[in-house]
């Protein structure tokens, strides 16, 4: 057990950090995700390097969207923010961003905007996915997508704008 705590913790730290914003309730899922993976080893099946830390991050991201979904935070904003279509942004490069910094802005994001725009990115989930995992419409999982990307395009253009030239 301190072995697992000690090579996955700061990431699973992170991947929380993603999709909750509030301190005490990261450390709650993280609690409530290391006694998910200590009492259901068994459960686990080795498909190669990596698959422990998929697995258990699998077991975080459906703790995280728990939470959310009891504290009501995700359903209200997915709902509420579910009014028409949005012209898509362009996508502005960040390649030359620090990653610090692209984080605060996800971090920043509306909930329901930050859940869709995490899952989809970061987990390589569908429309279809997110909507079954969230109780949503696709189109809901799409609008909330197509606003986070034109929310965090806009956070781009204003630090690129406010960033001193080097």
């Amino acid at each position: 057990m301190q072995q697992f705590y000690a090579l996955y913790a700061g990431r699973m730290q992170a991947v929380c950090s993603r999709y909750i914003s509030d301190r005490d309730d990261q450390q709650d899922v993280l609690q409530e995700t290391l006694i998910k993976v200590f009492t259901r080893i068994d459960d686990f099946q080795f498909r190669g390097n990596g698959s422990l830390r998929a697995w258990a991050t699998r077991i975080l991201i459906n703790e995280a969207l728990s939470l959310l979904l009891k504290k009501k935070q995700l359903r209200k904003v997915l709902i509420e923010g579910d009014i028409g279509d949005e012209p898509e942004d362009d996508d502005p490069p960040i390649d030359d961003m620090p990653a610090e910094v692209v984080h605060q802005m996800v971090s920043q994001l509306p909930t329901g905007y930050r859940t869709v725009f995490n899952l989809y990115v970061f987990e390589q989930k569908s429309h279809r996915e997110i909507a079954q995992l969230l109780g949503i419409s696709e189109k809901t999982s799409s609008s909330q997508l197509c606003k986070a990307k034109n929310q965090l395009a806009r956070m781009i253009n204003q630090y690129r704008t406010q960033k001193p030239p080097r």
